[in-house]
């Protein structure tokens, strides 16, 4: 099996994003519901091409992860906040998501980052999992912050130095 290509999406990559975006929507990481149609555009003024790293295998996106500033106050510009992270199930146990954690810490360096944090919900086990393997550490948890499909889920705040 090829191992991941990661790059800076393109905004021909709308399309494919969007529609990776809807085909991995669950509770177990989302708090939004589910999209229903009229989709909204992928990219907009709150997520650019620039935000998103994608995963390629055999030139197809299998995966994105969105690197954002967690606030736009100058205070706090030395962060960058991982903002989303999906992986089509065709790919999952491939490493692509390990793949795109490394890339978003490397970019997050890149652009003069010294914190990188993210939030995931406390159910969300294998993600939990994944970043603590990559050095990110439970910074907080503000307990049963969301109800999302009749249960009460934490909202487990994660960061690491860069």
């Amino acid at each position: 099996m090829p191992d991941p290509y990661i790059r800076t999406a393109l905004p021909d990559d709308e399309d494919e994003l969007a529609r990776l975006d809807r085909v991995t929507w669950s509770y177990l990481h989302a708090v939004m519901p589910e999209p229903q149609p009229p989709y909204a555009p992928f990219f907009g003024e709150r997520t650019t091409p620039e935000d998103i790293l994608v995963a390629e295998i055999d030139r197809r996106i299998v995966g994105y992860i969105r690197l954002a500033l967690p606030t736009r106050l100058a205070s706090n510009a030395h962060v960058r906040q991982i903002q989303g992270l999906a992986v089509h199930d065709d790919a999952r146990g491939r490493g692509v998501g390990r793949a795109l954690v490394r890339a978003a810490v490397e970019e997050a360096r890149r652009r003069g980052a010294r914190r990188l944090t993210l939030r995931v919900l406390g159910h969300n086990t294998p993600a939990r999992a994944l970043y603590a393997s990559e050095g990110f550490v439970v910074e907080g948890v503000l307990p049963e912050e969301f109800l999302l499909d009749g249960a009460y889920v934490d909202d487990v705040f994660m960061g690491r130095p860069l």
